[in-house]
């Protein structure tokens, strides 16, 4: 089984990697770049999206982005706190800028300090990475107004989905499936039971304005579902 599972992998691989160079090479001979979550031979690729690239972030994913940015020929621009000086994201870009103290609040929670490192090095483009900055309307509207491109949605959209009620309320109009439940602000625990005994157990208690998965609460009985209702409000 494990001989099977290994000729399994191997071919898929290989497959992909075939599937992947022909996207490339057609990519080249229309003029577009190639965008495929496959192996591909970057060499191949005649267009590059941006001259240089700030990653808004540190840690595993700013170095999987400064990786591909160096297959695809594109400069790179960390930002790093005092404490991450030495850190590997730092040591893979082509260039690094200190944007604060230790603290991610003092930094890489700092918008205007990362639009004013991005005017610094020149980079014409930011990737927020995950977390951090990443759904901040506010943030992408300032790269917007200083003619930095956002790797990412429009700010008008980052601020509509960011708004579980806003953003259910926008997939009913134009119906767009979405989880059953409540469309509004539950307005204390005696209507939270009424809304959830409705609905019928398991249910999920969910911050309006959570982001990144935080205040969000399964809640499997009228108790749980009290808990996480004040769980997800002081994290809110």
């Amino acid at each position: 089984s494990d001989v099977l599972a290994y000729l399994i992998n191997f071919i898929s691989s290989h497959v992909q990697t075939m599937f992947a160079r022909g996207i490339a090479r057609n990519a080249v001979k229309t003029n577009a770049t190639a965008a495929a979550g496959l192996r591909f031979n970057s060499s191949m690729v005649q267009d590059k999206l941006f001259d240089k690239l700030l990653v808004a972030n540190r840690g595993e994913i700013a170095c999987r982005i400064f990786r591909t940015c160096k297959k695809l020929g594109i400069k790179t621009v960390a930002v790093y706190s005092e404490a991450d000086a030495n850190s590997q994201h730092v040591k893979l870009a082509d260039e690094a800028i200190c944007i604060g103290k230790a603290s991610a609040l003092e930094s890489y929670l700092l918008p205007e300090r990362i639009v004013e490192a991005a005017k610094i090095t020149g980079a014409n483009a930011v990737h927020p990475g995950y977390g951090f900055l990443s759904e901040n309307a506010e943030f992408c509207e300032m790269l917007e107004k200083a003619g930095i491109t956002f790797v990412g949605p429009k700010s008008a959209v980052i601020r509509e989905m960011g708004d579980k009620i806003k953003s259910k309320v926008m997939a009913e109009s134009v119906n767009v499936m979405h989880i059953p439940g409540f469309v509004g602000a539950i307005r204390d625990e005696t209507h939270l039971l009424e809304v959830a005994n409705k609905i019928g157990y398991p249910v999920m208690v969910k911050a309006a304005n959570g982001g990144g998965g935080k205040g969000m609460r399964r809640a499997n009985n009228d108790e749980e579902c009290r808990e996480g209702y004040r769980l997800s409000l002081a994290e809110a």
